[in-house]
C-alpha cells in the first residue's frame, strides 16, 4: 500500500470517528482556498471566526485529507503577512482600548459589584463583570500574553505580503495599565433575536459617539465589543448556520456609513449558551471554569482585532497551500488542549483567566507569552 493510501486511509478513519464521510470531507469546492468547514465559508465577513470544537474537529479533517492528496500542508505555511492595511490600517498600533457593549434590555436591571465592575440581572453567570475584569487585567501584574501581538505592525514602511517588520515600523502597543476604556448598557432597545452584522456594526457606531469618540483619530487604536444577551442568535449563533462561538469585523465590510470613522467591533455572543462547544470547562474544571469560554473566546477576538483591525488589512495568512489560508493569530491556534500552545490560566494583577495562546511569527510556534516587542 502506498504511503499517500495509507494516510488516506488514516484520516478517513478519523472522520468517520467525527460523523464525517470521507466524500462529505471532501465537501464543497475550495475555489477561495478556504476550509469548507469553516464557518467562514460562504461568509466571508466572519472575520477570525472561533469555530464551535465540534465545526474546529471537522476542520482538522477535512484539512488532514487535502494534506494526504498532495493539495495542503498541514504543519508548515503557518506565517502571517501583511495585507497592506484598509483606509491606512493594519493593525492596532497605539495602545489597545476595548469598550464593553452590553446591547439589548434583555440584559435586566444593572448593578455594580464590590470591584467596581457592572453586573446584571439577567446575565446568570457574571459573564459581563469577568469580561470587564478581563481587559482591566491585561497589561497588568507583568502578563505575557498580550506579547506575542506587539511583534506585528502596519504603516508605510510594512510592505504588502512582509512576514516580518522592519525598522521603524510603529508596533501594536502592549496595553499597560488595562486596555478597558469604558462599558455601557444600551437598554434603549432589545437586542434583536438574530442581529445581523450590519445592525451590529450599527450598533458599535452607536458606542462611539456615546464614548465620545466622534472622530476618525478617536477611534483609531479602539475596538468595541458587542455583547448579546443569553437567548439571542447574533448571525445566526447557536442554529445550524452559526456553528461559530465569536468572529470580528468593521463597520466598512458592511456598507455602513460612519460619521465617526472607520470602527472595529466584535460579535461577542452570549458563548454559555453553548457549553463545552464554545469552550466551558476548556481548561478549568467544576465551577471555576464555567465562564472559560468567554475569556478563550474573547480573548481570541481581542487579539485579532488588534492584530488585523480593518479586515483583512492586518496579519491573517495568505498562504493557499496552507491549511490555515485566509486565518488570523487566533484561528491558528485555536483549541488546542495539549503540547506548545495549549490554553492555560494567564495570571494578571486582579485574577486569572483561561486564555488560548496566538500565533507568532517570530518563534514560528502558537504561544502563551511571549516577551514584549518594542
Amino acid at each position: 500500500m502506498s504511503r499517500l493510501n495509507s494516510r488516506w486511509l488514516a484520516v478517513a478513519a478519523a472522520s468517520a470517528l467525527l460523523g464525517l464521510s470521507a466524500g462529505a470531507i471532501a465537501g464543497p469546492s475550495q475555489d477561495d482556498g478556504m476550509n469548507p468547514y469553516s464557518p467562514a465559508y460562504g461568509h466571508s465577513y466572519r472575520h477570525g471566526v472561533v469555530a464551535t470544537r465540534e465545526a474546529h474537529s471537522q476542520m482538522r479533517a477535512w484539512a488532514a485529507l487535502h494534506a494526504a492528496r498532495g493539495a495542503r500542508t498541514t504543519s508548515s505555511g503557518k506565517a502571517l503577512s501583511y495585507g497592506g492595511g484598509v483606509d491606512g490600517i493594519g493593525v492596532t498600533s497605539g495602545t489597545p482600548k476595548v469598550y464593553l457593549v452590553v446591547y439589548g434590555s434583555q440584559w435586566g436591571t444593572a448593578g455594580t459589584d464590590a470591584n467596581g465592575n457592572m453586573t446584571l440581572s439577567g446575565d446568570s453567570v457574571g459573564a459581563v463583570p469577568y469580561l470587564e475584569s478581563l481587559f482591566k487585567g491585561l497589561g497588568t501584574g507583568g502578563e505575557s500574553w498580550s506579547g506575542t501581538m506587539t511583534q506585528y505592525c502596519d504603516g508605510s514602511l510594512v510592505s504588502t505580503g512582509a512576514t516580518s517588520c522592519p525598522s521603524g515600523a510603529p508596533h501594536i502597543g502592549y496595553p499597560t495599565g488595562g486596555a478597558f476604556a469604558g462599558i455601557w448598557y444600551d437598554n434603549s432597545v432589545a437586542s434583536p433575536s438574530s442581529a445581523t452584522g450590519a445592525q451590529l456594526a450599527q450598533e458599535a457606531i452607536k458606542a462611539a459617539q456615546h464614548f465620545g469618540n466622534t472622530t476618525a483619530a478617536s477611534n483609531r487604536y479602539v475596538q468595541y465589543v458587542i455583547l448579546s444577551p443569553t437567548g439571542t442568535h447574533p448571525d445566526g449563533f447557536n442554529t445550524s448556520n452559526g456553528q461559530f462561538c465569536a468572529w470580528h469585523d468593521w463597520n466598512g465590510d458592511w456598507s455602513v456609513s460612519s460619521p465617526v470613522g472607520d470602527v472595529a467591533f466584535t460579535n461577542m455572543p452570549y458563548v454559555y449558551d453553548m457549553g463545552t462547544s464554545c469552550g466551558q470547562n476548556f481548561v478549568n474544571s467544576g465551577a471555576s471554569g464555567k465562564l472559560d469560554g468567554f475569556s478563550i473566546v474573547e480573548g481570541h477576538e481581542y487579539a485579532e482585532t488588534v492584530t488585523d483591525q480593518n479586515p483583512a488589512g492586518g496579519w491573517t495568512n495568505r498562504n493557499r497551500r496552507s491549511s490555515s489560508y485566509g486565518q488570523e493569530n487566533g484561528d491558528e491556534c485555536a483549541w488546542i488542549s495539549s503540547g506548545q500552545g495549549k490554553s492555560a490560566d494567564v495570571v494578571m494583577a486582579n485574577g486569572t483567566y483561561a486564555m488560548q495562546s496566538t500565533w507568532s511569527n517570530d518563534t514560528n510556534e502558537c504561544d502563551i507569552a511571549h516577551p514584549v516587542v518594542q
